[in-house]
């Protein structure tokens, strides 16, 4: 019987002790046998190197010194794995599922023309209380280019697509996942599967939120580099429209979130230059800006909020020495 492909889990973290061992405990109890578990952190000074201590014995190799962000953390990470598949998980995420990284490597060796793989998840607060699921369609490469977003946890990567793309651009702070998957989705098939396989943790720290007014510009800047890209380049000019009202759109969405209602408006307009019909399907996020401006942000905030609590409010996430499970108390 042939030996399973090596996987290398990466994961980056700076003073996150409070949710590591939650994460370790996430992939040390995959059912993945030939397994390489990476940590890489930034010089922590809370309680993550007594995490990581004790799990040392099973952490193939890890290290605590000062970075140069996240892109330097997860890119030192990947260059110390040796394995043929390759994923991080970040310090506040989980892998849900225990035969994740198996069903992962399955769709990959069974179609090997495949550069990575990607599955559905799940959204929770810091407390692991269930919000939201999240489920995806199969994405193209002009998808990408429009900026729809994939779960970053639930990816895994062929190493030849990891290496043949450059790793994560440095350049880049917000939007370096989607970055690299956009890379890789410019030279490589990508499969959407239809699982739960990964977590993410939403909570005040966490970029999304407290950064979300700057994705734009990262974003725009970074579809533009592509154009005279060999492989990008012919697609963003035959789906111009397309991938820039994607942009606009998902710049708009940010500044929702980020509280600017007027610049969101703004960006649904260009959007709705280029794409009517775009826009028309992001309604919602069109009519919770105009509410916004008029002084009824509480009121999309708190029905968001009410309607998770009604719908999830006895579901949360249990995670132990066994693995992630999902409770309904």
């Amino acid at each position: 019987m042939p030996q399973l492909p090596l996987v290398s889990i990466i994961t980056p973290s700076y003073n996150h002790g409070h949710f590591l061992q939650q994460t370790i405990r996430s992939v040390l109890s995959q059912d993945y046998p030939n397994l390489e578990y990476i940590v890489v952190d930034g010089g922590s000074t809370d309680s993550t190197l007594d995490v990581i201590h004790q799990y040392s014995s099973r952490i193939a190799w890890w290290v605590s010194e000062r970075d140069h962000g996240q892109a330097d953390a997860i890119n030192k990470g990947f260059t110390h794995a040796h394995g043929e598949i390759i994923a991080w998980l970040n310090s506040d995420d989980l892998f849900f599922r225990s035969d994740a990284i198996s069903h992962a490597v399955q769709a990959l060796q069974a179609q090997p023309e495949l550069g990575m793989v990607y599955g559905d998840g799940l959204l929770v607060d810091e407390r692991l209380q269930l919000l939201d699921w999240h489920t995806y369609p199969q994405y193209t490469l002009t998808d990408l280019l429009a900026f729809k977003i994939i779960l970053q946890p639930a990816v895994f990567m062929r190493q030849a697509a990891l290496h043949d793309a450059g790793y994560l651009p440095m350049q880049y702070d917000l939007i370096l996942d989607h970055a690299l998957w956009v890379l890789i989705a410019a030279k490589y098939p990508i499969l959407h599967m239809q699982e739960f396989w990964a977590v993410e943790r939403t909570h005040a720290s966490a970029k999304t939120i407290s950064r979300a007014a700057h994705y734009g510009e990262e974003a725009f800047p970074f579809i533009k580099s592509l154009e005279s890209d060999p492989a990008a380049g012919p697609v963003i000019i035959r789906d111009h429209n397309q991938i820039f009202a994607g942009l606009y759109l998902f710049d708009g969405k940010r500044q929702i979130d980020a509280g600017n209602p007027r610049l969101a408006l703004k960006h649904f307009w260009q959007a709705w230059k280029l794409s009517p019909m775009m826009v028309l399907n992001a309604w919602y996020k069109v009519l919770q800006a105009s509410g916004g401006v008029v002084g009824l942000a509480s009121l999309f905030t708190n029905y968001r909020s009410t309607r998770r609590h009604l719908k999830y409010k006895h579901k949360h996430l249990l995670v132990d020495e066994n693995g992630v499970h999902l409770i309904t108390s």
